[in-house]
């Protein structure tokens, strides 16, 4: 096995990671490793692999902002208040390291929906709708990243290892 295919596992599996502990971007490392996969290939045949990989990608990242998007909009919470609960989440990263991000987040969330609202159980049911909508995104983005990572494995097989 080629090194260059055992370092593009890696990678991917990195990604992969990097999508369920949102500390590097996960999908996008998955598609890089395989164009530099395809790239060093000697085989026509990888690029195909790479333009498959990429389209899974369009694909995750277009449905994991318009499927969670919809249902955020249904449950009534808005895009600003996503957006103050994302400063807070980054504040909170830094704040309490690992898990201050998430604490942040639905923090931020819960406290612009009893401000907008002015009634907590309205305000949870937000938030709990919002926290559904950022794990259907998550599970969006894995899909991707795992179809990524299938096409890659169903190309090195059928391409050979390469150089």
């Amino acid at each position: 096995m080629s090194t260059l295919t055992v370092v593009t596992g890696l990678l991917m599996l990195v990604g992969l990671v990097g999508i369920v502990v949102p500390v590097l971007p996960g999908l996008l490392l998955t598609v890089v490793a395989t164009a530099i996969w395809a790239y060093d290939h000697p085989a026509p045949g990888a690029w195909i692999v790479f333009w498959v990989a990429l389209g899974w990608y369009a694909a995750g990242v277009a449905l994991q902002y318009l499927v969670p998007g919809r249902r955020m909009k249904r449950a009534g919470v808005g895009s600003a208040t996503l957006v103050l609960a994302v400063l807070l989440g980054i504040v909170g990263f830094f704040v309490v390291p690992v898990v201050g991000g998430p604490l942040g987040f639905v923090l931020g969330i819960f406290l612009v929906e009893v401000a907008r609202q002015g009634d907590r159980a309205k305000a949870w049911s937000a938030t709990k709708a919002a926290l559904r909508a950022v794990l259907h995104s998550m599970g969006i983005e894995l899909l991707a990243g795992l179809a990524i990572l299938s096409t890659w494995i169903v190309g090195v097989f059928l391409l050979g290892q390469g150089s």
